[in-house]
């Protein structure tokens, strides 16, 4: 087209355009507005006409730039109704800039100059750069005033107009609601202005805001600084502005001038400004004398006020310089520092917005704070209601919210609210009631709804759709939230306005540098656009995608100083990965919506990995705002599973949209959860999202930001949560409205079980409130009032409430603490409402008897008439239990009062009066008013502690009822009085000063009591006058059971005057006495569990005691430690004890005790006759008084025990006349030598039957041991002498070989060497023939081996020696063996060495060859590293052996010449025994060679050993020789079924064979034919043992045909086959064929009644049978009944375990063999014999062992278990592990184990005993049962006690593996 065309062409759509604009001229305003945000279109010169007006600003927009222009353009044709024929020509000419319309070729500078716009700096004017001229005050004035004026108008002119001014919201004209504002710190107390001015945010609770409260704080000086924190979207830049608006419209009429920066833009400038430049260069600029302007700012600095929007926005750091001045120039976010904190402008308000996060830390610490949250329900309704603008549509639109809780949480937000309603606008007419709702289930569809609602005629362009997302994400990803015309496309940037999704404004660089600004209309949408490309562009991959999807911890309150702005792009991709969101992707990316659901796919995929990650509070929060978007209810039951099921919350903002998304998750949940949030600023309405959650269990909030109005909304969804059972409300400022709202939601959760509201600051009638909601709560077992504001007087009327409310069991009050405890009543409050009257009201007298009421008042201020009420109140109220009324105020007459009521109130466990005031003459009123209190159990008053509590025993009825449950033994029982006597009391006055004048008064007091305990007087000032005043005045006091005087400053003076009150006090047992601890204390017999602290045990009766355990005489006893003891004081204490009664034990202990003390004591101990135990303890002693010691035995006959440790203690037992014979004596560590041994021996040599002599850990030495072995005949020892740890050489032990023996009565002794260092001597009382030495780790070398056999040889009397890693080798022992030469007898030789295990048998075959004499025993077990021989001397020689030498005589070969020395030395040997060894094809030929020549061989075993198929073969030859064989065992042998066919030929011959063991060897059918047809030749068979052969029922038919000659057979075992009910019947039928047959076993062979029957029908007619078993088979109570009546008379051992016997079976076979004489062993484990056990009546008197493990055995049988075991008096082993077994089977076992003589092990592990029971144990132990080890493994026990209870009696054992101790050999 050529120039004049165009030209032409252009002129006609500029006046087109001029036409169709001037039709429009709002239209037009709102775009220039838009595109010239700082151009005023009241300021301009009027146009004469509209159209030079419209021409006017199109030379305006064009001035602006082509990118502006074209972008104007692009707005026409989308917005406008453009003809097609002219959009074409004015898009292709002008929007893509071909040319431009020469109306618009003029310069700007023709057109009439305008006034300065709103944020235009004038051009003469530079601020802060000239010095400030000297004005007077009154030109500052007018200056100021015209600035000001100045200021105002430009504000009024910005808000004025309709349509939306620069950077103002975009719906800032329409409805304007004010959110929620709530104080969340306050600076110094604030008062609040009468009135508001409407609009103004409404005051919500007293501590809410409204605009005038933001600045009413009284801070008179320093910075006036209020930050605003709000979430996005809730409305802080809305806020702003509307600030301004309303200071502009003279509402803020207190500020004269008011400023508003947005932090987004001064981020834009780099540059340092002033604050002046801050204020008139980039706000509004003073028309003149900016320098006197300022000035008046300054001076008037409380009147103006400086808002800053978005702090959290701010990039820039503050500078390092420190503190700006007024003309240093600075950061802007320094400037705003230096406002803050009062150095520029100081008294100025500052008020900032942000989002909630780490604030900078230029803000001062006392800076206000308030939260800004969204809409409440009235709110949303009330925005709702202004929106629309007609009836109908509000009405349509109220519908909907109303009928959607969805729709209610999105409108819960703001800026959400307003998206919402511009739906609904465009959704409701034409839709059905409920439908648009449905069209807006998340923030994203309604963000996609929006788009379709804005879009013209319904169409939305994808491209543009697509590049505006692109520059959203970018602007994200780089942190930018301000676009220049440049960032964006015109055709993008027309679209967006056509949509109003951007908004624009001036932006200034710096002074003079202005520009246009585009943001989107809120940050949540550009971060909607932003997800929009990540889901539609190619450009983003799955990868790039996914790693989008991420969460922010979000504990913004703490580190997080800038919240992220991509917050919420996770939730927006979740949002657009739903199914309905597919169209709508797939239109902007122009893809079909299988690439979309790809995309969708992955984002769903990251939601799964994070939904099963154990994630933070705030990410939880995140995660379930995501999967709300989605709408997938697999995704959120995922989530919803995963969930830990305690979630707490901590220290982070939340919204009621965050709790309905949290909401919506958990109503997937099938399990219970807890919520917990604490410390979390909650949006005040936000508990109603809360509604109808069944899933939440346990909630809690403890904040101080929630009010009445967090109450209001918290009672709304109280009684919508079945499934809650706790509720915390901690920490608030709720007030007696709010606590009026929440009890009326109470009454309606019957099913809560604790509720909390403490630390809530209430005053007396909300906690009245409160308590009065108990009667309607009947599940509630925990209401917690504490830290709240209660009187004394409302203290009484809880007291009340507690008193007569059923449920409350608890009432403790304790300073700030007040929490009730209850329980559910017995009978439902549905039951008591039917019942008539009067069964009401035994319901009810019944209900107040049955419960019990604990009482704690601590700290209350309560007084002398507090306490009358409180009487009065308890005396018409249930049981107590306990009542706590310390830290009051009573005083002695309120304690007297208490104490006098105590019997009257029925107080079951205790009265404390501690810190009360109570004084040494309230003391005697106390005593007096409990003195006939028959429950008092114990009182204790410490006046300098403060202390005085009663302690009070269960009343006469309640205390029978419990003996009635309590599990005792029989005789406890039959002892019970029909009247139990009153339990005796306890008084405890320690600690109160009392001294000798007080005595007489107190024990008047005390004399009044009837049923006085215990007395304790410790810690007073009695000295010696009064012990010996009291021991005048304590006949009067009755039988006590202990009197403590302890800490009273007494002398070694006071013992003698105590000692004489074992005579005159009968109850008097035990005077314990300690010098250095001051302990004195006089007792009674005090049983173990008095010293248990634990104190479950149960309390016996007096007259019971003595018959719970065996009757016997407690001895009495003094203890007397840390005294000096001097000859004058020993002499005049034993003259004190003779008049004492029998028996006595006397304890004493001190420092040191010179020898004549030591005689002193023993000589006058020998005239005490009542004496039986004297102890030394701790006490040094000097080297002599051994030999006072021994002599001792002499002087006086009684003593029976004489025990000296390391000089130090000493042990005395006394002999009584019923006592056995029989002396021990000790001298241990006691460092005797040689010199000591003589006249020690000398003084033991008078004393008659000495049993045991213990001088171990001395220091004899070699020589001493020599001098003692000589003295030896002189001691007249009959049981053993210890003389282990004494430094014995080896030089001792070959001397020791040769002496001992001859020493006459040895038995046996024992040496080791190593670090044992044992050495004991056993003898007997007549003199035996043989005498063994056992030698251990001697360490013998080659010289000493010599002179070990020449001692052997003289040692004529030894005949066993066994030699213990004494590293002696094979060479050693070979030559050892040649060196051993005896005239005659048998000698065996034992030698257990490491090197035997890897030897070989053929090197010890070898060594055999070397003996002197003829061996006759040969046993090797390579395993257990023993090789033990038996030699016969003198050496002989066997006919028969010589001839098959002979026949062997060549001896060219090493192995023949072994088989010929073998042929020599073993001529006569009978039994060969390898055991567990490797048999090498050597050994096994060599055995081959040599089993031929063993004609006198009767024994040969080779059991669990390893041998090679060749080597067998070799075996086999040899034993086909051995005719004359008696014993052969091959059990264990890991052979395959062909070595045992092949073995199974060796039997042919073997007809005098006696005992045959195959165990374990795989029976084949060819094999068992062999084993069969060999045994039909062996007539004398006695013993046959096949178990585990795998013989079946058929080959057990072969085998018993065979056994039909062995009429001699005396054992048969078949166990662990499968003979089954066939093979047993078969077997009952030759068994009339064995008529000796004495043991039989079939364990484990399937065996079932029917073959059970049979069987013990035919081991009836075997006579002599001795050992029976059967167990692990089904033979049931069928089998039983007839072996019962069966039974074999000389029955010895019955194994029936796992038989599948029932207590009925059982109970037969026990009156079966009740009283039977021979019956030693009975297992009866593994069976179900429930509640019973085996009864006996006359007892086995042989029987050793009774298994009853695993028998389901309980507490109902230990009374029949322990009578049953009593009448077995052999019995050693008692095995009742894995069974049922409590306290009371304890109990009973306790009571009889004294009578069990010779019980050593009694099993109970994995039982119910607990510490009472094992204690009761250890009292039964303690009664002189000789049993070596209990079991109690795996009991309820715990670690701790039962560390105490070993510790008490180490014969306890909980360990896993058994410790039983060993005796030692010998013994």
């Amino acid at each position: 087209m050529d120039p004049d065309s165009l030209q032409l062409g252009t002129e006609h759509l500029w006046n087109w355009l001029v036409r169709l604009l001037s039709k429009d001229s709002e239209w037009l305003n709102a775009k220039v507005k838009f595109f010239l945000p700082k151009m005023d279109l009241c300021s301009g010169d009027k146009a004469q006409d509209a159209t030079q007006g419209v021409i006017l600003q199109l030379r305006r927009l064009h001035a602006q730039g082509r990118a502006t222009w074209q972008a104007f353009i692009h707005c026409v044709c989308m917005e406008l109704d453009v003809p097609l024929d002219l959009e074409v020509p004015l898009l292709s000419t002008w929007g893509h800039g071909v040319a431009f319309p020469s109306q618009l070729e003029a310069s700007e500078e023709s057109q009439p100059a305008s006034q300065l716009q709103h944020g235009l700096k004038r051009p003469y004017q530079s601020c802060g750069s000239s010095p400030r001229p000297k004005q007077c005050k009154k030109q500052q004035l007018e200056l100021a005033q015209r600035y000001l004026k100045l200021l105002k108008t430009s504000t009024q002119q910005r808000y004025g107009s309709k349509i939306p001014g620069p950077g103002q919201p975009l719906a800032f004209h329409q409805a304007y609601i004010p959110p929620i504002l709530q104080w969340s710190r306050t600076p110094t107390p604030f008062r609040t202005q009468e009135g508001m001015a409407p609009g103004d945010p409404k005051a919500e609770d007293g501590a809410d805001v409204s605009i005038r409260d933001l600045f009413s704080t009284r801070a008179d000086k320093g910075p006036r600084v209020t930050v605003l924190l709000g979430k996005a979207g809730m409305g802080k830049t809305t806020l702003a502005h509307r600030l301004c608006q309303r200071w502009a419209d003279g509402q803020l009429d207190r500020f004269q001038a008011l400023f508003l920066f947005e932090f987004r833009q001064l981020n834009l400038i780099t540059r340092l400004l002033t604050l002046p430049q801050l204020l008139f260069d980039l706000y509004l600029s003073p028309e003149a004398g900016s320098d006197l302007v300022f000035q008046y700012l300054e001076e008037n600095a409380n009147g103006v006020l400086l808002i800053f929007d978005g702090l959290d926005q701010a990039l820039h750091p503050r500078s390092s310089r420190g503190q700006a001045g007024p003309e240093d120039p600075s950061p802007a976010l320094d400037l705003f520092s230096s406002l803050c904190r009062g150095t520029l402008l100081p008294g100025c308000w500052v008020l900032a917005t942000s989002r909630p996060g780490k604030l900078p830390n230029c803000l001062p610490t006392e800076a206000a704070r308030v939260h800004m949250w969204g809409f409440d329900r009235p709110r949303v309704e009330e925005y709702v209601g202004r929106f629309f603008p007609d009836q109908p549509g509000q009405e349509a639109a109220l519908a909907e919210l109303r009928g959607s809780r969805h729709l209610q949480s999105l409108c819960a937000v703001p800026a959400l609210c307003q998206v919402t309603c511009l739906c609904l606008l465009r959704l409701l007419p034409g839709s059905p009631p409920g439908q648009s709702a449905a069209l807006l289930p998340t923030v994203t569809q309604n963000y996609v709804q929006m788009l379709s609602t804005l879009g013209p005629r319904g169409y939305l362009p994808p491209e543009a759709l697509l590049e505006l997302s692109e520059v959203a994400l970018i602007g994200l990803q780089t942190g930018k939230v301000i676009f220049s015309v440049g960032d964006i496309r015109p055709p993008t940037m027309a679209f967006a306005a056509a949509l109003s999704l951007l908004t624009s404004f001036c932006i200034c660089t710096g002074p003079g540098h202005r520009d246009t600004g585009y943001a989107f209309t809120h940050l949540s949408l550009q971060e909607f656009f932003a997800a929009l490309y990540l889901m539609t562009s190619p450009k983003v991959d799955g990868n790039a995608l996914a790693s989008h999807i991420t969460l922010s911890s979000r504990w913004v309150l703490r580190t997080k100083a800038r919240p992220g702005l991509l917050d919420h792009l996770p939730t927006f991709l979740a949002g657009l990965a739903s199914r309905a969101c597919r169209p709508f992707l797939s239109l902007v990316a122009q893809r079909d919506e299988m690439w979309v659901s790809a995309r969708q796919a992955v984002v769903m995929q990251a939601l799964r990995k994070l939904a099963a990650r154990r994630l933070t509070g705030p990410k939880i929060v995140a995660l379930c705002h995501c999967v709300g978007e989605t709408q997938e209810p697999e995704l959120a039951s995922l989530m919803a599973q995963s969930l830990p099921c305690h979630l707490s919350f901590h220290n982070f903002p939340l919204t009621y949209a965050d709790l309905a998304a949290l909401t919506s998750i958990l109503v997937h949940r099938n399990a219970p959860i807890h919520l917990d949030f604490e410390g979390c600023p909650l949006e005040p309405h936000c508990p109603e999202a809360l509604v109808g959650c069944e899933q939440v269990e346990n909630l809690s909030f403890k904040s101080r930001k929630c009010g009445d109005a967090f109450a209001e909304a918290l009672s709304r969804s109280l009684p919508t949560m079945g499934s809650l059972k706790k509720l915390g409300l901690a920490g608030s400022k709720i007030t007696a409205q709010g606590i009026s709202h929440l009890v009326q939601a109470l009454r309606l959760c019957p099913q809560l079980e604790e509720v909390s509201f403490q630390d809530n600051q209430l005053k007396d009638w909300a906690v009245l409130n409160i308590v009065e909601v108990l009667p309607c709560l009947p599940q509630l077992r925990k209401l917690d009032l504490s830290r709240n504001n209660v009187s004394v007087s409302t203290l009484l009327c809880l007291t009340k409430v507690a008193v007569e409310c059923p449920t409350v069991r608890t009432l403790q009050v304790r300073e700030a603490d007040l929490i009730f405890l209850l329980s559910p009543p017995t009978k439902t409050a549905a039951e008591l409402q039917g019942a008539p009257d009067l069964q009401g009201n035994a319901g009810q007298r019944e209900e107040a008897q049955s419960r019990s009421l604990t009482l704690r008042l601590q700290q209350c201020e309560l007084r002398f008439h507090e306490a009358q009420g409180l009487i009065a109140q308890l005396q018409e109220g249930p049981r107590l239990d306990e009542v706590d009324l310390s830290g009051n105020q009573l005083d002695n007459e309120g304690c007297r009062l208490m104490a006098e009521a105590a019997s009257q109130l029925h107080i079951a466990r205790s009265l404390d009066l501690s810190d009360n005031g109570l004084s040494v003459d309230g003391v005697y009123c106390v005593l007096s008013a409990v003195s006939m209190c028959r429950t008092l159990a114990e009182l204790h008053i410490s006046l300098l502690h403060k202390t005085v509590v009663f302690t009070f025993a269960p009343e006469q009825e309640e205390q029978k009822g419990s003996w009635d449950r309590t599990v005792l033994p029989v005789s406890l029982t039959c002892q019970m009085p029909s009247e139990l006597p009153p339990r005796p009391a306890a008084i405890r006055l320690t600690h109160c000063g009392l001294q000798a004048k007080h005595l007489e008064q107190l024990c008047r007091a005390l004399r009044g009591s009837c049923h006085l305990g215990q007395l304790d007087f410790s810690g007073n000032a009695l000295g010696d006058e009064g012990v010996a005043q009291l021991a005048q005045l304590l006949p009067g006091l009755g039988a006590l059971q202990s009197l403590d005087l302890s800490e009273n400053g007494l002398s070694l003076d006071a013992v003698f005057m105590l000692t004489p009150c074992f005579s005159t006090l009968p109850w008097l047992l035990h005077l314990d006495i300690s010098s250095d601890s001051q302990r004195v204390v006089l007792r009674g017999d005090r049983r173990g569990r008095d010293r248990w602290t634990g104190g479950s045990l149960p309390d016996f009766p007096a007259g019971a005691q003595s018959s719970a355990f065996h009757q016997r005489c407690v001895p009495r006893s003094l203890c007397l430690r840390q005294c000096q003891l001097e000859p004058l004081s020993l002499a005049c204490l034993c003259e004190t004890l003779k008049k004492c009664p029998g028996p006595l034990e006397v304890k004493l202990s001190c420092e040191v005790l010179s020898d004549q003390s030591l005689e002193t004591l023993l000589h006058h101990l020998a005239r005490l006759p009542q004496l039986s135990l004297l102890q030394l303890s701790q006490t040094r002693l000097s080297p002599k008084s051994p030999l006072l010691l021994a002599d001792f035995f002499s002087l006086c006959p009684r003593v029976q025990k004489v025990d000296l440790r390391s000089l130090c203690h000493v042990t005395l037992h006394f002999r009584s006349s019923e006592e056995p014979e029989g002396k021990c004596c000790g001298f241990t560590g006691c460092g005797l030598s040689q010199e000591h041994v003589e006249p020690l021996c000398w003084l033991l040599s008078k004393c008659e039957d000495l049993n045991e002599l213990d001088l171990s850990a001395n220091m004899l030495g070699d020589d001493g041991l020599r001098c003692l072995l000589e003295c030896l005949p002189q001691l007249p020892v009959s049981g053993s002498l210890d003389l282990s740890h004494n430094s014995i050489s080896l030089e001792s032990v070959l001397g020791l070989v040769k002496i001992l023996p001859s020493c006459p009565r040895v038995q046996e002794a024992s040496v080791n060497l190593g670090s044992e260092q044992s050495f004991w001597i056993h003898f007997s009382r007549q003199e035996k023939a043989r005498k063994t030495l056992r030698l251990s780790q001697c360490n013998f070398g080659p010289e000493h081996v010599s002179r070990l056999a020449t001692g052997l040889n003289q040692a004529l009397k030894l005949t066993a020696l066994t030699l213990t890693r004494c590293c002696l080798g094979l060479e050693q022992l070979t030559r050892l063996l040649s060196l051993l030469r005896w005239p005659v007898g048998l000698f065996s030789l034992r030698v257990e060495e490491p090197w035997v295990g890897t030897a070989g048998v053929l090197a010890l075959l070898e060594v055999c060859t070397q003996a002197s004499g003829n061996i006759t025993e040969i046993s090797i077990s390579e395993t257990q590293q023993q090789f033990s021989l038996q030699l016969e001397f003198p050496h002989q020689e066997n006919p028969e052996a010589v001839a098959l030498r002979l026949a062997h005589c060549d001896l060219g070969t090493h192995h023949n010449l072994l088989v010929w020395q073998l042929m020599e030395t073993c001529a006569r040997l009978q039994q060969l025994s390898l055991s567990q060894v490797n048999l090498c094809d050597t050994s096994s030929l060599l055995l081959q060679n040599l089993l031929p020549s063993l004609s006198e061989l009767k024994t040969f075993r080779l059991t669990s050993s390893c041998v090679s198929s060749e080597g067998l073969a070799h075996l086999i030859s040899g034993l086909s020789h051995c005719h004359h064989l008696e014993e052969l065992d091959l059990s264990n042998n890991p052979f395959v079924e062909k070595d045992t066919e092949a073995l199974m030929t060796v039997l042919e011959g073997m007809c005098w064979l006696k005992r045959l063991d195959l165990s374990h060897l795989p029976l084949g059918s060819s094999a068992l034919a062999l084993l069969t047809q060999g045994l039909s030749h062996m007539s004398v068979l006695q013993s046959l043992r096949l178990s585990r052969n795998g013989i079946c029922d058929v080959g057990c038919l072969q085998l018993l045909e065979a056994l039909r000659a062995a009429s001699s057979l005396k054992e048969l075992g078949l166990s662990h086959n499968q003979i089954r009910d066939f093979g047993a019947q078969h077997l009952a039928a030759i068994l009339p064929a064995l008529p000796e047959l004495r043991k039989i076993d079939l364990s484990g062979n399937g065996i079932g009644p029917a073959g059970g029957v049979l069987l013990v029908e035919s081991l009836a007619l075997c006579k002599h049978l001795e050992e029976l078993m059967l167990g692990y088979n089904g033979l049931g109570d069928v089998t039983a009944l007839r072996l019962a009546q069966r039974l074999p008379h000389h029955l010895r051992v019955l194994h029936l375990p796992s038989s599948g016997l029932s207590l009925e079976g059982a109970l037969l076979l026990s009156q079966a063999l009740d009283g039977r004489p021979y019956v030693e062993e009975i297992s009866l484990a593994v069976n179900s014999l429930a509640t019973g056990v085996p009864h006996f009546h006359q007892g086995l008197p042989l029987l050793r062992q009774i298994d009853l493990v695993s028998c389901e055995i309980d507490n109902h049988a230990a009374k029949p278990l322990a009578a049953s075991l009593v009448l077995c008096p052999a019995l050693e082993e008692v095995l009742l592990s894995w069974n049922l077994l409590g306290d009371e089977a304890a109990a009973e076992l306790a009571r009889v184990l004294p009578r069990m003589s010779r019980l050593k092990k009694m099993d109970l592990e994995k039982n119910q005993i607990t510490a009472c029971g094992a204690w009761l144990l250890v009292e039964g132990l303690a009664q002189g049962s000789g049993i070596q080890v209990i079991r109690l493994w795996n009991n309820p026990i715990s670690p701790d006690v039962a560390q105490h209870l070993q510790s008490e009696e180490p014969r306890l054992d909980f360990a896993f593996f058994d410790k039983q101790p060993q005796p030692p050999r010998g013994s």
